[in-house]
């Protein structure tokens, strides 16, 4: 049996800013853009790896949710409180330059951390914070 990483969910509450840091700033590819009762998700993916999605979703994609959990939903993400995706790179250091040459919000700049990574992070235009992890060679 095995088990492998199909979709993972990220929410933006604007989806044409997004996509201008997810397809234009990271280079990623866009797979699918769907609207469905006035609400939008859009996919997009790396090249390198055409088995794994990330959707970019509403905050809070229920339209039967309250206006109060709406109002909550778009504080946490205002904050950069709901969720946040490591990407993997080769190059960490390059990474970060592209990434910060096209206006990105810095976070964290470059660093070897103990634990055998050089990482880098990131907040995207919707406050999600995105971390780019290079391996550390001895």
């Amino acid at each position: 049996m095995s088990i492998n990483l199909s979709q993972c969910f990220i929410a933006v509450d604007d989806h044409d800013k997004a996509l201008a840091f997810y397809r234009d700033v990271l280079g990623l590819e866009v797979r699918n853009d769907v609207g469905f009762e006035g609400m939008r998700w859009v996919t997009v993916g790396s090249p390198d790896q055409p088995d794994v999605d990330i959707v970019l979703e509403p905050p809070l994609a229920d339209p039967n949710a309250s206006p109060a959990d709406k109002d909550a939903m778009a504080q946490l993400l205002a904050k950069g409180q709901l969720r946040g995706v490591i990407f993997s790179t080769d190059d960490c250091d390059a990474t970060f330059e592209r990434i910060r040459a096209a206006g990105g919000e810095v976070l964290q700049e470059p660093v070897d951390q103990p634990y055998g990574v050089r990482d880098c992070a990131f907040r995207d235009p919707s406050g999600n914070m995105l971390r780019f992890s290079q391996p550390r060679t001895s």
